[in-house]
């Protein structure tokens, strides 16, 4: 019997973070490192469109504020691709207006968080919203 007895060793989830910040974008994906995610960072939209069309990743934590192209502008991207139209971002913004939130929970955000992001707040809202996904193709 070929493997038996042998762990099943998942590969690990995969997450963008998508921030123009560079010391921003390294905390989130240090803190999604520590709870064993692969991360991949984009430090503006138009990168991270050219990201995801090469690297589709199982969640996106996107900011909103950009240099480039608004990050909203990324989720509608996404959600007009089918092939993209499922992963979940979880938006992380420094808008935190009622407007604004519902704003980037029409555009299809998973969740919206606003900033400053405690650890655990990040990681329940990416394996939440991982999980989620996961559930609705079963």
């Amino acid at each position: 019997m070929k493997g038996a007895g042998l762990p099943v060793v998942l590969e690990p989830k995969k997450i963008l973070v998508v921030e123009d910040e560079p010391d921003t974008a390294e905390m989130f994906a240090e803190m999604l490192r520590l709870r064993g995610y692969r991360v991949f960072k984009a430090y503006g939209s138009a990168s991270a469109m050219r990201q995801l069309s090469l690297e589709k990743p199982d969640a996106v934590v996107l900011d909103i504020m950009m240099p480039d192209i608004s990050g909203l502008e990324v989720l509608h991207f996404l959600r007009r691709e089918p092939s993209l139209a499922t992963i979940p971002v979880i938006v992380v913004s420094a808008k935190g207006l009622l407007s604004d939130i519902k704003t980037g929970m029409d555009a299809g955000a998973a969740l919206y968080l606003t900033k400053p992001v405690a650890y655990s707040e990040l990681i329940k809202a990416v394996e939440d919203a991982i999980r989620k996904v996961k559930s609705q193709s079963e």
